[in-house]
């Protein structure tokens, strides 16, 4: 059988389809080149904005109606009439909302969370042994295997980077984000887990290796302290073993005895919360030159009401206190960020206080997104009372503050 995989969304989103590639095929499942020539597709969704979540529902409608539709490939090619419709399967942020699973529920053959991925198996083998007939909706909602479907092998897209997760979920909840209702309270893999993946890579002469998370600096592993030395590699680091002889691996341990055991390797790791750039993350960044200098800092807001409405326990103050200490330790440093442009009660008085962070940080990269409200999330309850017109207004505002010879970015 063929599978064909439809990827929506962040970093996060592309490991967790590589991940999924990857345990298909090391059960004999086959890529297909064209979605019209696949058994079924796996749609792996993003529920951040609106827009990501109604570009899901057109292209499992088109598929349904075999409607000519633009292909979910680059080359232009469409679904025709007649072509036998695959299998539809959804996971991702989307997979577990309710109103989600009512409104495909005529359309999607399964629903599950990324971190049920062997329900998917579990749906296509029954397709092989012709056990189901006329299914229109299954949810499959736990793995019977207990798969941790981080430390599957995964189908790289990339030869030369790799995306290397090594927490998921939040515990932050900021008003606005589904996260840690899609994916749940943060969980972080284990050292040595992350150091084989690493360790395979480097057979493969990667030359960048991207650490994921959605909070990536909360990375928290607990491990004996009798286990320490069992970690493979720590015996060649050039940092004394006696340094890490804790019951507690945090993001900056992970991260020098990254850097210092794999020199070849340049590192980047997204995405930071500013509460938890700490002291010790910034001392590790400068002084190992193999830890990429641009950081992703998100800021969301520059004022300090819409800050507190979106549970950012930080003032603008604060952020750009972070952002000179930074500085100051790397001068080298330079940095990206999210925003969130027309949050509910975002004033113009508010606006140009994100505007005059722009100013003083002048990031690389914006990732500006206007906001939607979230089905489940604090701010749903808020409404959505700035028009779409103003938030494009200010998105433009934003885009115009980044330099020219500077990157910008839209979502």
């Amino acid at each position: 059988m063929k599978y064909f995989i439809k990827t929506f969304g962040c970093q996060m989103n592309v490991s967790d389809s590589e991940r999924i590639a990857g345990f298909l095929e090391a059960r004999g499942l086959k890529p297909a080149k064209d979605i019209t020539k696949s058994d079924f597709v796996i749609f792996n969704t993003c529920g951040v904005r609106q827009t990501a979540e109604d570009r899901v529902y057109g292209l499992v409608h088109n598929l349904v109606t075999h409607s000519p539709v633009k292909s979910l490939r680059d080359n232009g090619a469409g679904v025709e009439r007649g072509t036998k419709k695959p299998a539809i399967i959804v996971t991702g942020c989307l997979a577990n909302r309710k109103d989600v699973q009512r409104k495909l529920k005529d359309k999607v053959d399964l629903f599950c969370e990324i971190r049920d991925v062997e329900s998917i198996m579990y749906y296509v083998s029954s397709m092989q042994n012709k056990k189901i007939h006329n299914t229109s909706y299954i949810i499959h909602a736990t793995s019977e295997l207990g798969c941790n479907y981080l430390n599957i092998s995964p189908k790289y897209t990339n030869t030369r980077t790799a995306y290397i997760p090594i927490m998921t979920g939040c515990n932050n909840f900021c008003s606005y984000c589904v996260v840690p209702y899609a994916r749940g309270r943060e969980v972080s893999r284990s050292a040595e887990d992350i150091i084989a993946e690493i360790d395979n890579l480097t057979e493969k002469k990667y030359k960048e290796v991207i650490l994921l998370g959605q909070n990536v600096n909360s990375y928290n592993h607990n491990i004996k302290n009798s286990e320490i030395e069992n970690l493979k590699l720590i015996e060649n680091c050039k940092l004394k073993i006696e340094n890490y002889n804790t019951a507690l691996f945090n993001f900056p341990v992970l991260l020098e005895i990254l850097a210092n055991s794999y020199p070849k390797i340049n590192f980047k790791f997204l995405t930071s919360h500013p509460k938890d750039f700490s002291n010790e993350l910034i001392n590790i960044i400068a002084k190992n030159r193999n830890i990429n200098r641009e950081i992703h800092l998100p800021v969301q807001a520059g004022s300090d009401k819409i800050l507190k409405a979106m549970n950012r326990p930080y003032t603008q103050r604060k952020y750009l206190a972070l952002i000179e200490k930074i500085k100051k330790k790397i001068p080298d440093a330079s940095f990206t960020t999210d925003v969130i442009v027309g949050f509910p009660g975002e004033t113009e008085k508010d606006f140009q206080e994100t505007v005059k962070v722009f100013e003083k940080v002048k990031y690389n990269e914006a990732y500006i997104n206007k906001y939607s409200p979230r089905p489940g999330t604090a701010a749903f309850s808020l409404g959505d009372s700035i028009s779409w017109d103003e938030k494009k207004r200010r998105e433009k505002v934003l885009r115009e503050t980044v330099t020219p010879r500077q990157k910008q970015t839209v979502r």
